[in-house]
């Protein structure tokens, strides 16, 4: 039985190490190192070179001697391998670990690091001494990252003793939303949260938080604020917060735009400051509303053949500008062909920033088999969904009369032949009329 007891708890305990070990490795990361070559200038941009490396991602720092590490692929520098400690576990996402045998790879780019002070206007100084902190001599790198199928983009800054290839990160900026799509009008959260080593000099001394907004060479600052003096920075941007709670308790500097407009489409630069360093990722936005269709005219007036019917269908209040506008015919044997897309005009833009446009249709009864008629349906093509809109289309004196035609018909020979009964009643009433009269004159 003591035997039996002791193999059980050798069990639990070979069991809890091989979850330790197993349930939370990091992924060996593949990556390009890109450094500026020496001893070339002059140029407008400077001549880089890139090798590649590997990054062993570890969560605590195992102090183990380079001897039992494992040797590095044949094509691959030892010089160019690191052992990463990351306590906040960020480089250990699960999108930066693809299954074994992927084609696709996460994106990853290791830079040569150098700390600087920050310049910025609106913030203040995040160091009390202008002196560089000794801190600052290492060896330092950025790390920018983009997890498979846009789970992840990261940008972190590390530091490692002089000559040595095991950096830890000090700062870790990354966002979950490396793409959104929002409706007009709706609440918009753009993720972006950081990491700080608690143990670095330059943690305790503060941090600032800015939003950048990009697009087509248009830029502006949409938010900032100094984590040091509590304030933010004046903008001209309305509508956009910060969570001050998930900020300094969690690091969560995600932008909430509290009503999503067309002019909020591009892409927004999250950058985080800490004393001499800093990181950043981009998030793009994108402003997605399906159009609003209407027909005109509606009801469509009866036709007959060999009449020529236009038929008008306006898209408005979408937005971007991609739009395919098309039309169609369902006959009454309830099958449908394509009628082609009309004459389009151009896109006119309202006020508030969204598109319309206009396709006209003209429906030639007497070239196109339209039977008895049916539904003409417009048709709007958009990323934010296809969009139909619908009127009916009656032609009467069809060749094979309907039973609708017929009845109609009818209908009007019974008021023809009533016209007639009643002009001869009247016509027969009146020379009967005159007779009399005429008879009464002879007496």
């Amino acid at each position: 039985m003591t035997n039996f007891s002791t193999i059980y708890k050798l069990s639990l305990v070979a069991f809890s190490c091989f979850i330790q070990v197993y349930g939370s490795s990091c992924p060996v990361l593949e990556c390009w190192f890109v450094q500026e070559k020496t001893g070339r200038g002059g140029g407008l941009t400077a001549a880089t070179s890139q090798e590649k490396s590997l990054l062993h991602i570890q969560t605590e720092a195992d102090g183990g001697s380079p001897e039992h590490r494992q040797q590095p692929p044949s094509d691959i520098n030892p010089d160019r391998v690191y052992y990463i400690t990351d306590p906040a576990a960020t480089l250990c996402h699960a999108s930066l670990d693809p299954p074994r045998g992927s084609v696709q790879k996460p994106q990853c780019e290791l830079n040569p690091f150098l700390p600087q002070p920050s310049t910025l206007r609106w913030s203040a100084a995040l160091t009390d001494s202008a002196l560089s902190p000794i801190y600052l001599q290492a060896d330092w790198f950025s790390a920018a990252l983009q997890g498979l199928d846009g789970q992840l983009v990261l940008s972190s800054i590390m530091r490692a003793p002089t000559a040595t290839k095991e950096p830890a990160v000090v700062l870790s900026v990354s966002s979950t939303t490396v793409s959104v799509q929002s409706r007009l009008g709706e609440p918009t959260l753009l993720d972006c949260g950081f990491w700080t080593d608690s143990s670095s000099p330059l943690s305790g001394s503060g941090f600032a938080v800015e939003w950048r907004y990009q697009f087509r060479g248009d830029g502006r600052l949409v938010l900032a604020y100094d984590g040091k003096t509590d304030r933010f920075a004046e903008t001209q941007e309305e509508g956009a917060a910060l969570d001050f709670q998930g900020l300094h308790e969690r690091g969560n500097a995600s932008l909430i735009l509290r009503e999503a407009k067309v002019r909020h489409s591009g892409t927004y630069i999250c950058t985080v400051y800490l004393p001499y360093l800093l990181a950043q990722v981009a998030v793009d936005l994108e402003i997605v509303e399906p159009p609003s269709l209407s027909i005109f005219p509606s009801p469509l007036p009866l036709a007959v053949p060999g009449q020529v019917v236009k038929v008008q269908c306006e898209a408005s209040g979408f937005a971007p500008l991609s739009l395919e506008l098309s039309w169609e015919f369902t006959g009454a044997d309830g099958k449908s062909k394509p009628l082609g897309s009309g004459s389009v005009t151009g896109h006119r833009q309202a006020w508030d920033g969204t598109f319309s446009q206009t396709t006209t249709l003209e429906l030639d009864t007497a070239k196109l088999d339209l039977g008895r008629g049916g539904e003409v349906t417009c048709v709007a093509v958009h990323p934010g969904g296809t969009r139909r809109a619908s009127v009916t289309l009656n032609v009467i004196g069809f060749s094979t009369p309907s039973i609708e035609d017929s009845m109609a018909m009818v209908g009007v020979a019974l008021v023809l032949y009533g016209l007639i009964k009643l002009v001869s009643w009247t016509f027969i009433s009146s020379g009967s009329d005159e007779a009399d009269k005429q008879e009464k004159k002879e007496k």
